[in-house]
């Protein structure tokens, strides 16, 4: 069998979603697919990351990790995103890398596309919830097919109980609070699974 493609994009200033995207590779590469690692690219100016130890820390801890290009998103089978919040919204420098997607989309590149996301805030009620919805907007408007945790595993109570897609806080030490790693492997098998369907 034919296996899937699986691009998992993050963008992460102090690591927290760069682990929620490993995790989900993990889950992936468990599910038989194929997988990238990939991270949009950094728009801040360097001064606001030198500014911040943890910041500045995890920037050179991820040197290594490819930037996503619009021909990963074209070899994807299944994307999985993963981005912290913004004021309930998605990240800038996620939101211009979506923003270069018009030719893919113009003509019909990801159409059928099987995507998933996971976030991260400070508080609880921080804003994952609409920052995980803001980014299926775009989704909807490529032709994608979302696939969400929902309830289809007991593992997403225990993680908070979002149908939406895994989210966490994490706290004033940058730790997380909530122990998501089962929850984000579970959706990142259920998102490779629905696009094995799909791609079948």
């Amino acid at each position: 069998m034919t296996k899937v493609n699986t691009a998992i994009i993050y963008y992460s200033s102090t690591g927290t979603n760069y682990q929620l995207a490993q995790w989900a590779a993990e889950g992936a590469k468990e599910a038989g697919a194929e997988v990238k690692v990939l991270k949009v690219q950094e728009t801040a100016p360097q001064s606001a990351i030198d500014s911040n130890p943890a910041w500045k820390a995890h920037v050179e801890a991820a040197k290594d990790v490819p930037v996503v290009q619009l021909a990963d998103l074209e070899w994807a089978d299944a994307i999985i995103f993963s981005v912290p919040t913004r004021f309930g919204n998605v990240p800038s420098q996620m939101k211009a890398f979506l923003d270069t997607t018009g030719g893919l989309w113009f003509n019909g590149k990801l159409v059928n596309k099987v995507v998933s996301a996971m976030s991260s805030a400070q508080n609880a009620h921080g804003g994952q919830e609409a920052t995980i919805l803001s980014l299926y907007t775009t989704m909807y408007h490529w032709g994608a097919i979302i696939a969400g945790p929902g309830y289809t595993d007991p593992v997403t109570f225990s993680s908070g109980g979002n149908p939406y897609g895994t989210s966490v806080t994490v706290n004033q030490e940058g730790k997380m609070i909530e122990d998501v790693r089962a929850a984000v492997i579970h959706q990142a098998k259920r998102t490779v699974d629905i696009a094995g369907r799909v791609k079948r």
